[in-house]
Order: structure tokens, then sequence, then C-alpha cells
């Protein structure tokens, strides 16, 4: 039986756990190789463990251009070229103006924003090479409407989805197509939820949060060739959290 991502190669940055992990498993699942990349190095490899041949992991700082090459790297020779980036690896850190930091603002921005722009750069001329290539790049609902006390939270989201669109725009010609996924609320370790988590999906989606292997069909579509008609866009994934 075929799977939706045959032969498909695929980078996921914060692939350790979380939603990355998801998706890691689910690439591998339907037939994708997956490069792993995590600053959780112990998590990111017990998972490549798991995953078998077709996954390996790397250390990547996503805020490092370094870090991102190696990656790249990794990819195109373990498993001989890439076709799939996924831009997952962010933080969530917010607090009022007036005593939220500078430092804060900036570490933010460098991982949420500086990340995928980085992953861009080092993965560009291996995806036009591989044509027809996936960017997904994850954002959040965060990233169509504003959250009181997440403003480098809100900022960088926002940024994920316009740097989507210029991407898409500068990339199209050359095969590659970009796009960005906004979830809601979702039980992760980034919002404090341990690993496992579940939840009543009986009760009315606007009142629960969402799990992670209720986005990853979203990305998983993304990275297939099914969604070859979709480039800079934003798909929605949250529960109806925008919808008013």
């Amino acid at each position: 039986m075929s799977g939706r991502l045959d032969g498909r190669v695929a980078l996921i940055s914060g692939g350790a756990s979380g939603m990355g992990a998801s998706h890691a498993r689910a690439f591998v699942a339907e037939g994708a190789s997956v490069v792993i990349g995590d600053i959780a190095d112990e998590g990111g490899a017990k998972l490549a463990a798991e995953l078998g041949d077709a996954a390996a992991f790397i250390h990547l700082d996503v805020t490092s251009l370094l870090n991102w090459q190696a990656a790249v790297a990794t990819a195109v020779e373990r498993f001989g070229k890439l076709d799939v980036l996924v831009n997952n690896a962010g933080i969530l850190d917010g607090g009022p103006l007036g005593t939220y930091t500078e430092e804060q603002w900036n570490r933010t921005l460098s991982i949420n924003l500086t990340g995928p722009f980085l992953g861009l750069t080092a993965a560009r001329d291996p995806l036009v090479k591989a044509r027809p290539s996936s960017v997904v790049n994850i954002s959040s609902a965060a990233g169509i409407q504003g959250v009181p006390g997440l403003h480098a939270y809100t900022a960088s989201k926002f940024g994920v989805r316009g740097l989507t669109k210029s991407a898409a725009l500068e990339l199209a010609p050359h095969g590659v197509r970009v796009n960005s996924v906004h979830p809601g609320g979702i039980l992760t370790p980034m919002i404090g939820a341990p690993e496992g988590t579940t939840v009543d999906r009986d009760a009315n989606t606007l009142t629960r949060c969402g799990l992670p292997e209720e986005v990853t069909p979203l990305v998983v579509f993304l990275a297939s060739h099914e969604s070859s008609y979709c480039t800079g866009s934003e798909f929605l994934v949250d529960g109806g959290m925008t919808a008013g």
C-alpha cells in the first residue's frame, strides 16, 4: 500500500516533541524519510530511533545558519535530496508592555521568525533542485488576530505569515510551494501540557484545546502532491478560535 508521502524527504525543525514529533511520525508512516532537527538532543535521538531507518536526528538551533546548513546537508547526504521543509520550532513567551523586556522580544523573534527565514535560506537550493517541493511554515492563530500580552509572539507569527507569502511568490517559478499553518491552542509541552495529554473531543471545539494529531493531517496534505495548487496561503486549524 503506497503512502501519501512516498519518496519525499522532509526536514522538520522542533521535531523532537509536541506537534513536530506528531508530524515526523505521520510523515514516516506515509512513506517519507525525515530529518528531525531540535535542540532537545535526547528526545530527538529517541524519536529517530523509534522511527528507524527512515529517520535521522541532528542538533538544530534554528537561530544558527550553520546549524541549518548542517541539517540540510544531513538530509541530502543521508536520503539523497530535500523536498519538504517544515518550519515548526517556536517558543511561547509573553508579558505586559512596560515589563516585557527587549531581550525577551529579541529572543522570541529570533526563534519564531528569523528561524524560518534561515531555514528557507539554507534549504532554498536543494528544494529547487528537488522540485516540485513544499515548505510548511507553522504560524499560529496569533498570526491572524492579536493576543494581549503576547506581543512578540503575535508579531513573530504575523511575520511568518508574511514571509510565507513573499517566499511563495518568489519561489513559485522554481517549483517550490510555501504555505502557513495556523493552529489554535494545541496541547503540547510549549503550553505546559505533558506529553500524551488528551481532551474530550466531543466538547464544543470553541471551548477545548486541540491535539497535535489534529494539526498533523493538514501538514501532511501541504507536504504532499495533493496540495499542488496551494501556495502563499494560510490554513487555519483552530477550533473556530478566529471565526468571531
